[in-house]
Protein backbone atom coordinates (compact mmCIF):
# COMPACT_ATOMS: atom_id res chain seq x y z
CA UNK A 1 0.00 0.00 0.00
CA UNK A 2 1.27 3.35 -0.66
CA UNK A 3 0.85 5.83 1.95
CA UNK A 4 0.52 9.64 1.19
CA UNK A 5 1.96 12.21 3.87
CA UNK A 6 -0.94 13.92 6.46
CA UNK A 7 -2.28 17.63 5.72
CA UNK A 8 -3.53 18.28 8.79
CA UNK A 9 -2.36 16.63 12.11
CA UNK A 10 -3.48 16.60 15.31
CA UNK A 11 -1.00 17.04 18.14
CA UNK A 12 -1.30 16.33 21.81
CA UNK A 13 1.85 17.30 23.97
CA UNK A 14 2.09 20.84 21.24
CA UNK A 15 2.83 22.92 24.64
CA UNK A 16 5.59 20.71 25.88
CA UNK A 17 9.01 21.32 25.43
CA UNK A 18 9.42 18.98 22.72
CA UNK A 19 5.72 19.69 21.29
CA UNK A 20 6.91 23.58 20.72
CA UNK A 21 9.90 22.80 17.85
CA UNK A 22 8.18 19.35 16.82
CA UNK A 23 5.10 21.79 15.69
CA UNK A 24 7.44 24.42 14.82
CA UNK A 25 9.05 21.90 12.33
CA UNK A 26 5.28 20.63 11.12
CA UNK A 27 4.50 23.51 9.81
CA UNK A 28 7.51 25.84 8.61
CA UNK A 29 6.91 25.41 5.23
CA UNK A 30 3.13 25.45 5.13
CA UNK A 31 3.12 21.96 4.12
CA UNK A 32 1.45 20.57 7.10
CA UNK A 33 -1.27 22.70 9.46
CA UNK A 34 -1.32 21.42 13.04
CA UNK A 35 -4.38 20.98 15.52
CA UNK A 36 -2.73 21.46 18.89
CA UNK A 37 -4.61 20.16 21.99
CA UNK A 38 -3.98 22.57 25.26
CA UNK A 39 -5.97 22.11 28.53
CA UNK A 40 -5.60 26.09 28.40
CA UNK A 41 -6.12 27.75 25.32
CA UNK A 42 -4.80 31.35 26.81
CA UNK A 43 -1.65 30.12 28.30
CA UNK A 44 1.38 31.45 27.37
CA UNK A 45 2.65 28.09 25.37
CA UNK A 46 -0.49 27.85 23.57
CA UNK A 47 0.23 31.55 22.28
CA UNK A 48 3.37 30.77 21.19
CA UNK A 49 1.98 27.50 19.07
CA UNK A 50 -0.42 30.10 17.38
CA UNK A 51 2.65 32.54 16.40
CA UNK A 52 4.46 29.39 14.90
CA UNK A 53 2.15 29.48 11.30
CA UNK A 54 -1.16 27.24 10.62
CA UNK A 55 -1.70 26.08 14.40
CA UNK A 56 -5.08 25.99 15.74
CA UNK A 57 -5.62 25.26 19.55
CA UNK A 58 -8.72 22.80 20.67
CA UNK A 59 -9.10 23.52 24.57
CA UNK A 60 -9.47 20.41 26.54
CA UNK A 61 -8.05 17.14 28.18
CA UNK A 62 -6.74 13.71 27.11
CA UNK A 63 -8.34 12.06 28.98
CA UNK A 64 -11.57 12.45 27.70
CA UNK A 65 -12.56 10.51 24.78
CA UNK A 66 -14.98 13.39 23.37
CA UNK A 67 -11.93 15.57 23.12
CA UNK A 68 -10.26 13.29 21.72
CA UNK A 69 -12.52 12.25 18.87
CA UNK A 70 -13.05 16.12 18.36
CA UNK A 71 -9.13 16.51 17.76
CA UNK A 72 -8.22 13.19 15.22
CA UNK A 73 -11.77 14.11 13.48
CA UNK A 74 -10.89 16.32 10.05
CA UNK A 75 -7.25 15.20 10.61
CA UNK A 76 -5.10 12.71 8.75
CA UNK A 77 -2.34 12.57 11.14
CA UNK A 78 -1.52 12.38 14.84
CA UNK A 79 1.51 12.73 16.80
CA UNK A 80 0.27 12.02 20.91
CA UNK A 81 2.92 12.46 23.50
CA UNK A 82 1.05 12.51 26.82
CA UNK A 83 2.46 14.07 29.52
CA UNK A 84 3.15 11.62 32.49
CA UNK A 85 4.44 13.89 35.13
CA UNK A 86 0.49 14.91 34.65
CA UNK A 87 -0.80 11.91 34.44
CA UNK A 88 1.14 9.12 36.59
CA UNK A 89 2.13 5.78 34.98
CA UNK A 90 -0.80 4.28 34.80
CA UNK A 91 -2.91 6.90 33.47
CA UNK A 92 -0.50 7.48 30.87
CA UNK A 93 -0.89 4.25 29.93
CA UNK A 94 -4.31 3.58 29.35
CA UNK A 95 -5.29 7.22 27.52
CA UNK A 96 -2.29 6.45 25.30
CA UNK A 97 -4.36 3.23 24.22
CA UNK A 98 -7.57 5.00 23.51
CA UNK A 99 -5.72 7.83 21.60
CA UNK A 100 -4.63 5.08 19.37
CA UNK A 101 -7.65 2.94 19.06
CA UNK A 102 -9.94 5.89 18.56
CA UNK A 103 -7.52 7.62 15.94
CA UNK A 104 -7.74 4.28 13.96
CA UNK A 105 -11.70 4.86 14.13
CA UNK A 106 -11.87 8.54 13.25
CA UNK A 107 -9.89 7.89 10.14
CA UNK A 108 -6.18 8.79 11.19
CA UNK A 109 -3.64 7.54 8.53
CA UNK A 110 -0.21 7.91 9.95
CA UNK A 111 -0.20 7.76 14.10
CA UNK A 112 3.33 8.81 15.70
CA UNK A 113 3.58 8.50 18.83
CA UNK A 114 6.07 9.95 21.09
CA UNK A 115 7.92 7.73 23.50
CA UNK A 116 10.68 6.81 25.88
CA UNK A 117 12.89 4.03 26.15
CA UNK A 118 11.46 0.69 28.23
CA UNK A 119 13.90 0.95 30.46
CA UNK A 120 12.69 -2.04 33.06
CA UNK A 121 12.59 -4.42 30.04
CA UNK A 122 16.05 -3.05 28.33
CA UNK A 123 17.73 -3.71 31.91
CA UNK A 124 16.26 -7.18 32.04
CA UNK A 125 13.40 -6.11 34.35
CA UNK A 126 15.54 -5.78 36.97
CA UNK A 127 13.69 -3.18 39.28
CA UNK A 128 17.15 -1.17 40.22
CA UNK A 129 16.03 0.34 36.85
CA UNK A 130 12.54 0.23 37.09
CA UNK A 131 11.95 4.50 36.14
CA UNK A 132 7.71 5.13 35.78
CA UNK A 133 7.59 7.81 33.04
CA UNK A 134 10.04 5.74 31.05
CA UNK A 135 8.32 2.61 31.31
CA UNK A 136 4.78 3.86 31.20
CA UNK A 137 5.58 4.93 27.62
CA UNK A 138 7.93 2.27 26.40
CA UNK A 139 5.35 -0.67 26.95
CA UNK A 140 2.72 1.70 25.02
CA UNK A 141 5.35 2.17 22.64
CA UNK A 142 5.66 -1.62 21.98
CA UNK A 143 2.35 -2.25 22.18
CA UNK A 144 1.79 0.21 19.78
CA UNK A 145 4.31 -1.60 17.03
CA UNK A 146 2.55 -5.14 18.03
CA UNK A 147 -0.62 -3.47 16.55
CA UNK A 148 0.50 -2.27 13.62
CA UNK A 149 1.63 -5.69 12.30
CA UNK A 150 -2.75 -6.23 11.82
CA UNK A 151 -3.35 -2.59 11.31
CA UNK A 152 -0.54 -0.94 9.23
CA UNK A 153 -2.81 -1.22 5.67
CA UNK A 154 -5.56 0.86 7.77
CA UNK A 155 -3.29 3.47 10.20
CA UNK A 156 0.48 3.33 9.58
CA UNK A 157 2.14 3.96 13.03
CA UNK A 158 5.72 5.27 13.94
CA UNK A 159 7.08 5.54 17.60
CA UNK A 160 9.46 8.41 18.48
CA UNK A 161 12.02 7.28 20.98
CA UNK A 162 13.72 10.09 22.77
CA UNK A 163 15.82 11.11 26.36
CA UNK A 164 16.78 13.63 28.22
CA UNK A 165 17.20 16.84 26.52
CA UNK A 166 20.15 18.27 26.31
CA UNK A 167 18.58 21.65 27.50
CA UNK A 168 18.10 20.15 30.82
CA UNK A 169 21.67 20.33 31.63
CA UNK A 170 21.67 23.97 31.49
CA UNK A 171 18.29 24.64 32.92
CA UNK A 172 16.90 25.57 35.96
CA UNK A 173 14.62 22.71 38.35
CA UNK A 174 15.41 19.96 36.27
CA UNK A 175 17.50 16.53 37.64
CA UNK A 176 20.75 17.71 36.07
CA UNK A 177 20.78 21.52 36.43
CA UNK A 178 24.01 23.15 37.13
CA UNK A 179 25.37 25.04 39.88
CA UNK A 180 28.01 27.96 39.94
CA UNK A 181 30.11 27.23 42.86
CA UNK A 182 33.02 29.43 43.46
CA UNK A 183 33.54 30.44 39.93
CA UNK A 184 32.64 26.64 38.72
CA UNK A 185 30.01 25.61 36.65
CA UNK A 186 28.99 22.48 38.47
CA UNK A 187 27.11 19.20 37.73
CA UNK A 188 26.35 16.99 40.91
CA UNK A 189 25.09 14.40 39.63
CA UNK A 190 24.63 10.05 40.68
CA UNK A 191 26.18 9.12 36.90
CA UNK A 192 29.42 7.39 37.85
CA UNK A 193 31.71 6.68 34.74
CA UNK A 194 28.02 6.84 32.51
CA UNK A 195 26.79 8.62 29.82
CA UNK A 196 23.40 9.93 29.18
CA UNK A 197 21.58 9.79 25.76
CA UNK A 198 20.74 13.08 25.51
CA UNK A 199 18.71 14.73 22.94
CA UNK A 200 18.65 18.34 21.12
CA UNK A 201 15.26 19.72 21.25
CA UNK A 202 15.68 21.28 17.52
CA UNK A 203 16.58 17.65 16.05
CA UNK A 204 13.73 16.42 17.42
CA UNK A 205 11.53 19.05 15.49
CA UNK A 206 13.59 17.36 12.82
CA UNK A 207 12.94 13.89 13.17
CA UNK A 208 9.23 14.28 13.63
CA UNK A 209 8.69 16.28 10.45
CA UNK A 210 10.88 13.59 8.98
CA UNK A 211 8.59 10.83 10.24
CA UNK A 212 5.64 12.62 8.75
CA UNK A 213 7.63 13.06 5.36
CA UNK A 214 8.33 9.15 4.86
CA UNK A 215 5.04 7.35 5.90
CA UNK A 216 5.82 4.39 3.98
CA UNK A 217 9.31 4.10 5.64
CA UNK A 218 8.39 5.43 9.09
CA UNK A 219 5.40 2.52 9.63
CA UNK A 220 6.47 0.35 11.90
CA UNK A 221 9.14 2.06 12.77
CA UNK A 222 10.99 2.93 16.15
CA UNK A 223 13.28 5.78 15.79
CA UNK A 224 15.70 6.35 19.30
CA UNK A 225 17.46 9.30 18.76
CA UNK A 226 20.09 11.28 21.08
CA UNK A 227 23.08 13.49 19.99
CA UNK A 228 25.74 11.06 21.49
CA UNK A 229 25.92 8.87 24.86
CA UNK A 230 27.27 12.20 27.14
CA UNK A 231 29.94 11.93 29.33
CA UNK A 232 29.55 14.37 32.00
CA UNK A 233 33.25 14.92 32.21
CA UNK A 234 33.10 16.10 28.43
CA UNK A 235 30.08 17.97 29.08
CA UNK A 236 32.19 20.15 31.79
CA UNK A 237 35.75 20.10 29.46
CA UNK A 238 33.27 21.06 26.71
CA UNK A 239 31.61 24.00 28.57
CA UNK A 240 34.63 25.32 29.23
CA UNK A 241 36.11 25.03 25.65
CA UNK A 242 33.22 26.93 24.45
CA UNK A 243 32.92 29.53 27.23
CA UNK A 244 36.08 29.73 28.51
CA UNK A 245 35.11 29.25 32.12
CA UNK A 246 35.78 26.47 34.67
CA UNK A 247 33.12 23.77 34.66
CA UNK A 248 33.19 20.26 36.50
CA UNK A 249 31.09 16.96 37.13
CA UNK A 250 31.13 15.73 40.82
CA UNK A 251 29.93 12.09 40.85
CA UNK A 252 27.80 12.13 43.75
CA UNK A 253 25.92 8.92 45.85
CA UNK A 254 22.02 8.94 45.55
CA UNK A 255 21.95 10.12 49.03
CA UNK A 256 23.55 12.96 48.99
CA UNK A 257 21.55 13.70 45.84
CA UNK A 258 18.57 13.50 47.27
CA UNK A 259 19.24 16.05 50.11
CA UNK A 260 20.47 18.38 47.14
CA UNK A 261 18.04 21.08 45.28
CA UNK A 262 15.11 18.59 44.73
CA UNK A 263 15.31 16.96 48.15
CA UNK A 264 11.73 18.86 48.70
CA UNK A 265 10.36 16.61 45.60
CA UNK A 266 11.74 13.37 46.80
CA UNK A 267 8.83 11.97 48.38
CA UNK A 268 5.99 13.33 46.15
CA UNK A 269 4.24 11.42 43.42
CA UNK A 270 6.28 11.31 40.32
CA UNK A 271 3.15 11.96 38.78
CA UNK A 272 1.29 15.10 40.01
CA UNK A 273 -2.46 13.52 39.52
CA UNK A 274 -1.02 9.82 40.34
CA UNK A 275 -2.70 8.64 43.75
CA UNK A 276 -0.38 8.93 46.37
CA UNK A 277 -1.85 5.83 48.27
CA UNK A 278 -1.73 3.70 44.97
CA UNK A 279 1.06 1.40 45.77
CA UNK A 280 1.92 1.36 41.89
CA UNK A 281 2.58 5.08 42.45
CA UNK A 282 6.17 6.05 41.76
CA UNK A 283 7.72 9.04 43.89
CA UNK A 284 9.80 11.45 42.59
CA UNK A 285 12.77 9.82 44.58
CA UNK A 286 11.94 6.20 43.29
CA UNK A 287 11.00 7.32 39.92
CA UNK A 288 14.45 9.38 39.03
CA UNK A 289 16.80 6.91 40.90
CA UNK A 290 15.91 4.78 38.56
CA UNK A 291 16.89 7.12 36.02
CA UNK A 292 19.88 7.81 36.83
CA UNK A 293 20.81 4.07 37.53
CA UNK A 294 19.92 3.31 34.02
CA UNK A 295 22.42 5.98 32.43
CA UNK A 296 24.97 4.76 34.95
CA UNK A 297 24.82 1.36 33.76
CA UNK A 298 24.94 2.05 30.25
CA UNK A 299 21.45 0.49 29.32
CA UNK A 300 20.48 2.20 26.58
CA UNK A 301 21.95 3.37 23.43
CA UNK A 302 21.65 3.88 19.78
CA UNK A 303 22.30 3.80 16.45
CA UNK A 304 24.12 6.84 15.41
CA UNK A 305 24.92 5.18 11.69
CA UNK A 306 21.18 5.03 11.36
CA UNK A 307 20.63 8.57 12.61
CA UNK A 308 23.27 10.23 10.47
CA UNK A 309 21.65 8.61 6.96
CA UNK A 310 17.97 10.37 8.15
CA UNK A 311 19.68 13.57 9.55
CA UNK A 312 22.76 14.40 7.99
CA UNK A 313 23.01 18.21 9.63
CA UNK A 314 22.35 16.50 12.76
CA UNK A 315 24.60 17.64 15.88
CA UNK A 316 26.84 14.98 16.69
CA UNK A 317 28.11 16.20 19.98
CA UNK A 318 28.03 17.97 23.37
CA UNK A 319 30.59 20.39 22.59
CA UNK A 320 28.23 21.11 18.75
CA UNK A 321 25.81 21.61 20.59
CA UNK A 322 26.83 23.93 23.25
CA UNK A 323 28.44 26.31 20.81
CA UNK A 324 24.59 26.48 18.90
CA UNK A 325 23.25 26.96 22.34
CA UNK A 326 26.10 29.85 23.30
CA UNK A 327 25.46 31.87 19.86
CA UNK A 328 22.03 31.29 19.76
CA UNK A 329 21.72 32.49 23.32
CA UNK A 330 23.92 35.63 22.18
CA UNK A 331 21.84 36.37 19.21
CA UNK A 332 18.58 36.34 21.50
CA UNK A 333 20.04 38.92 23.94
CA UNK A 334 20.10 36.18 26.42
CA UNK A 335 24.16 36.41 27.03
CA UNK A 336 26.64 33.82 26.86
CA UNK A 337 26.34 30.44 28.72
CA UNK A 338 28.37 31.53 31.35
CA UNK A 339 25.79 34.21 32.14
CA UNK A 340 22.94 32.21 31.15
CA UNK A 341 24.10 29.81 34.36
CA UNK A 342 24.44 32.78 36.83
CA UNK A 343 22.12 32.11 40.02
CA UNK A 344 21.19 35.41 39.32
CA UNK A 345 19.85 34.28 35.58
CA UNK A 346 18.93 30.82 35.78
CA UNK A 347 15.52 31.90 36.65
CA UNK A 348 14.72 34.30 34.68
CA UNK A 349 13.12 33.19 31.65
CA UNK A 350 9.91 30.60 31.15
CA UNK A 351 10.70 27.14 32.42
CA UNK A 352 11.71 24.85 29.89
CA UNK A 353 9.75 21.56 31.68
CA UNK A 354 6.24 22.60 31.52
CA UNK A 355 5.62 20.50 34.79
CA UNK A 356 7.53 23.15 36.13
CA UNK A 357 6.31 25.91 34.79
CA UNK A 358 2.47 24.59 35.80
CA UNK A 359 4.05 24.13 39.24
CA UNK A 360 3.16 20.44 39.06
CA UNK A 361 -0.47 21.44 38.95
CA UNK A 362 -3.52 21.11 36.31
CA UNK A 363 -6.49 18.65 35.49
CA UNK A 364 -5.66 15.79 33.64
Amino acid sequence: MTIRSPSRIFVVGGTGAQGLPVIGALVADGKYAVRALSRDATSRRAKALLALGPVEIVEGSFADEDTLRRGFRGCDGAYINIDGFNTGEKTEMYWAIRSYEIAIEEGIKLFVYGNLDYALKKAGYDSRFRTGHYDGKGRIGEWILFQNQANRDRMAAAVFTTGPYMEMAISAMTPMSPTVEDGVVTWRVPLGNGTVPHVALADCGYYARWLFDHPERANGLDLEVAIEQVDYHKLAAAFEAVTGHPARYIDTELDAYWHGPLKNSADLPAGYNADPDDKSTMSFRDNFTGFWTLWKHGIVQRDYTLLDEIHPNRIRSVEEWLRREDQAGRDLGQGSLWDRVQPENLFKHPPLLKLVEDRRKGRL
